[in-house]
């Protein structure tokens, strides 16, 4: 079964089914939509794809984080065909679906939002929650501004690419929405030098609060926007005590605090969410947006508050013809069942601790090894030409890349100078695919050093 292979590689890569079709990708699909690997899928199972040529590939990245339970789980085909037999498509403004109100009340019992009643609202993508999320802080605040940080990523629609740092996402698409004012992420792999982590976690709250007076006064602030473990900007951590000291300041001022989950949730983390492991310290957020992981690669999206906070918003500022709907609420109520019966909160940590002894053994045997970080089961190693200077290695990233592709791994580079390697890989992961990965990526970082 692919499902338990090992990576294989039988011909050269693009082999000459998967060059065709590149080819033909080429001609008819815009070069912006920009693709390094050298394979063409046909099928897929657990942590395993297979291409057009027989060659069989360790997915590591994981349709960036949209596979934690693997690819095609045959309960997750069952429960698609099931709906899919009774009807396609009922738009929530119309007609109301038993699904979309199940995986509501799914959803309002396991995401650990401020507030003992909670509500759900559904729609497609990560950037359309994300937007969601920021209008209904808006709507309920009744306030402009919102404040996001640096690295942050959160979509490419316009809001959602005003709020994201990294700017080759969004060059030359703007003007850009006005009231989106910045703040410094708290780095802490590059924090002020001779720095304790305390000292550093400090200096950023301290960087935080410098936004009222440079930006905008706080009674003008609606929300505070940040991702739990920054994706693109590097797999970076927001530490626990920065946290708490955001929950803090918003409290004061009465800004909502919205965690972005869209990369982070459904297990990947060791818990259902980041966020579970900051309700357990005092400090939820008000507003959790979540999707990739959701419905297992159908398109779906949530965001969740309190009841207080839903009922404050304006009347037809949300929804949308497709959100919720029925197909991927009936896959998404299955994913989380696995989830929660085959305890991949579980698995999670102990894949996370495998990957973080070998990655720790890295960074004491490779001088190009500058940091190993994450939560759980989202990590990034992060390339540097030596580890005094800290000066970022982004070739040698994407040489590693290259080279595990070619030996039947799929890896991912991120980062805002694109020298970190990131682990998204599903949870179903056997541990001798898990081995036999590790040992691809040193053979890569050997070779390619």
């Amino acid at each position: 079964m692919l499902r338990d292979a090992l990576p294989t590689i039988n011909t050269p890569l693009p082999g000459p089914k998967a060059k065709a079709i590149i080819e033909r990708r080429g001609e008819a699909v815009p070069r912006a939509i920009n693709c390094v690997y050298p394979c063409v899928i046909s099928r897929g199972e657990g942590a395993m794809l297979e291409d057009v040529d027989g060659n069989i590939f360790l997915d590591w990245v994981g349709g960036v984080g949209v596979l934690n339970i693997g690819y095609s789980h045959p309960e997750l085909i069952e429960a698609v065909k099931e709906q899919s037999d009774k009807y396609f498509h009922a738009m929530m403004n119309i007609v109301t679906h038993e699904g979309y109100i199940k995986l509501a009340e799914k959803m309002n019992q396991i995401i650990p939002v401020k507030g003992e009643k909670r509500k759900t609202m559904f729609v497609n993508s990560g950037a359309e929650a994300v937007e969601n999320a920021v209008k209904i802080a808006k709507s309920y605040t009744k306030r402009p501004n919102i404040i996001v940080f640096s690295g942050a990523f959160h979509g490419r629609t316009l809001l959602a690419s005003a709020m994201t740092s990294k700017k080759a996402y969004s060059f030359g698409i703007g003007p850009f929405p006005d009231g989106v004012y910045r703040a410094e992420f708290p780095y802490l792999f590059r924090g002020p030098q001779g720095y304790s982590e305390e000292e550093k976690i400090a200096y950023y709250a301290d960087k935080f609060q410098k936004v009222f007076e440079e930006a905008s006064p706080p009674e003008y602030v609606a929300a505070v926007v940040f991702e739990p473990v920054q994706g693109e900007g590097g797999f970076i951590p927001a530490p626990l005590e920065w946290v708490k000291a955001i929950r803090k300041l918003c409290d004061e001022s009465g800004i909502l605090m919205i965690a972005d989950e869209v990369q982070t949730g459904f297990a990947r983390s060791g818990k259902m969410f980041v966020s579970n492991y900051w309700a357990e310290a005092g400090c939820p957020p008000d507003i959790i947006t979540t999707a990739k992981s959701i419905a297992g690669g159908i398109p779906l999206s949530a965001v969740t508050a309190s009841a207080q906070i839903f009922d404050g918003v304006k009347s037809s500022i949300i929804g949308g013809t497709f959100g919720g709907n029925p197909i991927a609420c009936a896959s998404a109520l299955k994913v989380i069942e696995i989830i929660e019966r085959d305890n991949m909160c579980e698995r999670s940590l102990d894949i996370a601790e495998i990957c973080k002894e070998k990655f720790n053994q890295w960074k004491e045997k490779y001088e190009e090894v500058g940091d190993v970080r994450g939560i759980g089961c989202m990590m990034g190693i992060e390339f540097v030409t030596d580890k005094k200077s800290k000066n970022p290695n982004p070739k040698l990233v994407t040489d590693i890349v290259k080279c595990a592709a070619s030996n039947g791994l799929i890896i991912e580079s991120a980062g805002i100078y694109a020298n970190v390697i990131r682990f998204l890989c599903p949870l179903v992961v056997t541990d001798a695919q898990l081995k036999r990965g590790l040992q691809i990526l040193e053979s890569a970082i050997e070779k390619c050093r």
